[in-house]
């Protein structure tokens, strides 16, 4: 009876220079988990040849890249390959030892509740942790939180960066693999999919580890094009939600809010440089001509902000399987 299925779980772990720590990773995931896909994203390191020399797991599949794609890339394949393999939930850690493959089922829950279509580690939502974590990362994913919420229209999301994830298998059989950036900037264009798809995202709190691993992340390189990226899917998210597919008042809110502080600063403008350099004090006539429309557009713009937070999908429209809290860990 279609009751009595049980969920099987996938887990993918991305393998680039993790030599050192992805067996004691693989070792630490539980039987609840049905198949481990370990992607070596052609790593110098041969992680591939190492996992299948040194571990005994039957659940554990290696495969390999050619050529290195990134976290990405990697997380795509298995991705395609746990969606062959007919996995229900998919889930994706990291292989350098800092993600605990202990929290699987709570990153899962939310899944097999019905609550969400896709679930992201948050190591911020623990303040008493933070102080584990380089100042520097800290401030680095406030700045890429805040420009993520723009851009995926995900406001109630924070640490968009973490790699952390779990997604039903029918949600990402919807994904367009080819669209999605395959770099660094995966995780964030992944909230701008979900978000395309209406799909329901929910963080997961978690600590996060770090020992004597090496991050292949260089913020000097990343900073513009995450930028870039942000400011093109948010571009395309109003565009795809408010104009092409939808409309609401706040499709009218936004056009007319920019277009009134853009009138407000040219009027303004020319007048306030030629009050410093004349020293003659504005009219009051001309400040108003200034001020009103740039006080009536910043108005418009936080009641389209408003609107695009109350937007947010909270619930999973996705119908949700009829099956059984158990897991098949593929046993006899």
């Amino acid at each position: 009876m279609e009751e009595d299925k049980k969920w099987k779980i996938c887990v993918i772990i991305p393998s680039y220079k993790v030599k050192k720590h992805i067996i004691n990773v693989i070792n630490s995931i539980g039987r609840e988990v049905y198949r481990i896909y370990v992607i070596d994203d052609a790593c110098p390191e041969e992680s591939g040849n190492f996992v299948e020399q040194n571990c005994v797991d039957p659940r554990v599949a290696v495969i390999r890249h050619k050529e290195n794609q990134g976290v990405g890339g990697a997380v795509l394949t298995g991705y395609q390959a746990a969606i062959n393999d007919h996995a229900d939930i998919i889930v994706k850690i990291d292989g350098d030892g800092q993600m605990d493959p202990a929290l699987i089922t709570k990153f899962i829950e939310p899944i097999v509740s019905g609550k969400a279509d896709y679930t992201k580690g948050n190591r911020f939502f623990d303040l008493d942790s933070l102080g584990s974590m380089p100042k520097i990362r800290i401030f680095g994913n406030a700045a890429l939180s805040f420009m993520t919420k723009l851009s995926s229209g995900y406001w109630s999301l924070f640490d968009p960066t973490n790699g952390y994830t779990a997604i039903r298998s029918d949600v990402a059989a919807q994904l367009p693999f080819s669209k999605i950036n395959k770099r660094y900037f995966f995780e964030s264009d992944m909230l701008f999919r979900l978000n395309t798809l209406r799909s329901a995202v929910a963080d997961i709190p978690m600590d996060a580890k770090y020992g004597d691993e090496v991050s292949n992340l260089h913020i000097s390189k990343i900073i513009f094009p995450f930028v870039k990226n942000n400011l093109i899917n948010f571009i395309k998210r109003i565009f795809y939600n408010y104009y092409l597919r939808d409309m609401a008042v706040a499709s009218f809110e936004l056009p007319i809010g920019i277009l009134l502080i853009v009138l407000g600063l040219m009027v303004g403008i020319p007048n306030w440089i030629k009050s410093l350099e004349t020293s003659v004090y504005t009219s009051a006539g001309t400040v108003m001509l200034s001020g009103l429309p740039l006080i009536v557009g910043v108005q418009f713009l936080l009641s389209f902000i408003s609107y695009d937070i109350n937007s947010e999908p909270k619930t999973s429209m996705r119908p949700r399987p009829m099956f059984s809290l158990e897991y098949d860990n593929g046993a006899d």
